[in-house]
């Protein structure tokens, strides 16, 4: 069986065609800017009184892309779930409820699939947000409110294949999620609580009590200690510090592999010395409930890889580096 010869393709007619498509599609987003008006406002204020779930439905690519704007939604406070039109005609259209409200994406606006949901739609008078690319189509007149997606050209060279359409209604989509999330006052927190699989979620939901080392695997020395003493408590416990605290466990400061280095420039005596002068006092502490986040800032700022744990006395109570936060994932 013979195969088609390999077409020999030019570098510059390849970057000349992914420019023509990057520009057709950014000019479409574009083009939403002027369209932002009262019906936008509206769909936003249907999408905020929803006392059920956003339905968001379609079919082919923008079926798609219903998907992600579902997802988009859902992750920042709305709940949302994708319907494929489909199945609904055998089965599906119980997940619609007199409380949700319906979101269909179609490009000419006339997709059968979806047209078969309106008689139900109506009966339950559930409101209808249209993202199409003809606003005076079925479905579009059909809606509670319409959004204009319409592009005058496709990135595909045959003006065939869904490109620079899918792209200017998912950034609709965005916009509209971007808006209702804004509009519900969602927070950092809030996506946290949605994504605690995630690096941010871990960052906004972990504490520092959650991977601080605790008890006898925190480093500490007492200030009066050597400093031959002080370096081998800091070899035992592996956090590139060891913390010198009084006898009430009161923080004075710490000591570093960076103050171990400027005490052994300055050639003092290991055996002689005491913690008390080599320390850095005044050191960065953090404390147990702090976030995560939190840690993660304190040390980028200030430029060092481990923090000592202190309670509302300034007693120690704990210690991590950053090697902890990397193995919780928070960085």
């Amino acid at each position: 069986m013979q195969t088609a010869p390999a077409v020999a393709a030019d570098e510059q007619l390849l970057l000349a065609s992914a420019r023509r498509a990057l520009t057709i599609e950014a000019q479409a987003v574009e083009a939403l800017l002027p369209r932002l008006d009262g019906r936008f406002a509206q769909a936003c204020r249907i999408c905020l009184g929803c006392q059920g779930r956003v339905v968001v439905t379609g079919m082919g690519k923008s079926g798609h892309i219903a998907r992600k704007i579902a997802a988009t939604l859902a992750s920042t406070g709305t709940p949302a779930f994708f319907l494929h039109p489909a199945e609904a005609g055998h089965g599906d259209l119980g997940m619609i409820t007199r409380t949700d409200v319906v979101l269909a994406i179609s490009n000419s606006g006339e997709t059968p699939e979806l047209m078969l949901l309106l008689p139900h739609l109506k009966r339950l008078a559930v409101p209808l947000i249209v993202m199409a690319g003809k606003a005076d189509s079925t479905l579009g007149r059909a809606a509670s409110v319409t959004l204009d997606v319409s592009v005058p050209e496709e990135a595909c060279p045959l003006n065939l294949a869904p490109t620079a359409s899918t792209t200017a209604t998912l950034a609709m989509g965005d916009a509209l999620a971007v808006a209702v999330l804004e509009a519900r006052g969602f927070t950092k927190q809030d996506f946290a609580r949605a994504h605690p699989g995630g690096s941010l979620g871990r960052q906004l939901l972990l504490h520092v009590e959650d991977m601080m080392r605790t008890g006898a695997a925190i480093p500490r020395v007492r200030p009066e200690a050597p400093l031959g003493d002080g370096l081998l408590e800091m070899s035992r416990k592996g956090l590139g510090m060891t913390v010198v605290v009084d006898r009430e466990d009161r923080i004075l400061g710490v000591f570093t592999d960076g103050d171990l280095r400027r005490a052994l420039d300055k050639q003092i005596d290991v055996h002689a010395t005491v913690m008390s002068v080599v320390m850095t006092p005044n050191c960065k502490t953090i404390g147990a409930r702090e976030l995560a986040a939190e840690a993660v800032h304190l040390m980028e700022v200030h430029r060092i890889t481990a923090l000592p744990v202190a309670d509302e006395q300034g007693r120690l109570i704990g210690a991590l580096n950053v090697h902890d936060l990397f193995r919780a994932g928070v960085v």
